[in-house]
């Protein structure tokens, strides 16, 4: 079942948070589908302007809608994450999303409203939800690049404008995690006061944590000894915090760090152990039953195993 964003948060707000994960190929797709189907979870599917340029837009929206006829139980949104306006217009022509990022953070204050109140109207006609960002995160994703010295944490006293102006459907707020690899390096790691407080002004409304990877230890580790290099110090948002978070407003949390890990690690070693193989199918196989487990502990950390019946009366 394909629903917008808005719908889901209107079912898991306070309860349950909804997995939202970013997908550039094959393997990830079969991998997020055939968890959701066997855990019974709704989920939101995510992709970024890169992966479009990577991949192309026909093809992505393609896979998952081929995705959707081979696990056609599972309840899922396909969200454009961190559009600008000329992608988000471009996805709304060509139709196949349910729920939109407009990325305005990096602007003033002002023109962060004006230019999500465009975004907004234009998706609303079309019956798209839109996710809106107050605050900037530090960190790399994809081809977005922010040093800590710009990053700072979402305002609360401007939610409630911010939220009334734009008509937007989910907020994104920084509270202390990061893009990429290398987040909460620093150990502050998510800054509860301010959420809380973003929650008490913004009642029943749904928020998003951008950069919930666990950035898991044992697997860099496996990384660095299958050949890698990267940095060990790194610490992603812990699971303890995530449940700490979801009655606090957390809907949606968003993950990719965590599966380009995964297939790293899962190819490094194949290859390391194995370096008389050079089909891609072989450790294709591999990674593809190492995302649907990690996928499955995904569900059961955010409480959304189980969840889909909660939404198979929405469209009947």
């Amino acid at each position: 079942m394909l629903l917008t964003t808005k719908q889901l948060f209107q079912k898991c707000y306070g309860r349950y948070a909804i997995p939202a994960v970013n997908v550039f190929f094959m393997e990830e797709i079969h991998g997020l589908f055939a968890a959701a189907q066997e855990a019974n979870a709704p989920f939101i599917v995510q992709t970024t302007p890169f992966a479009r340029d990577y991949a192309h837009p026909d093809m992505l929206l393609s896979m998952i809608s081929a995705a959707s006829r081979i696990y056609p139980d599972v309840t899922f949104a396909i969200h454009m994450d961190h559009g600008f306006e000329e992608h988000i217009f471009e996805a709304i022509e060509r139709g196949g999303y349910t729920s939109v990022m407009i990325d305005a953070s990096h602007d003033d204050f002002d023109q962060n409203v004006a230019r999500t109140k465009e975004v907004v109207a234009r998706a609303h006609a079309q019956n798209i939800s839109v996710e809106a960002e107050l605050g900037v995160l530090a960190g790399v994703e994809d081809d977005l690049t922010v040093d800590a010295a710009h990053s700072f944490y979402t305002n609360p006293q401007q939610v409630e404008d911010f939220v009334k102006a734009t008509d937007c459907d989910s907020l994104a707020i920084a509270v202390g995690t990061s893009h990429g690899a290398y987040k909460f390096s620093g150990g502050q790691g998510l800054q509860f006061h301010i959420l809380k407080e973003i929650q008490e002004r913004l009642p029943g409304f749904p928020l998003v944590l951008h950069g919930g990877s666990n950035v898991i230890p044992e697997v860099v580790e496996r990384i660095n000894a299958a050949g890698g290099n990267l940095k060990t110090d790194a610490k992603g948002v812990q699971e303890d915090e995530i449940k700490k978070a979801i009655p606090l407003g957390v809907c949606k949390i968003n993950i990719a760090t965590d599966t380009r890990l995964l297939w790293t690690m899962v190819n490094r070693e194949f290859f390391r152990d194995r370096p008389d193989e050079f089909a891609p199918t072989t450790p294709g196989k591999i990674f593809m039953e190492e995302y649907k487990k990690f996928m499955l502990k995904k569900f059961d950390l955010f409480g959304c195993t189980d969840k889909a019946g909660d939404f198979a009366l929405v469209n009947a």
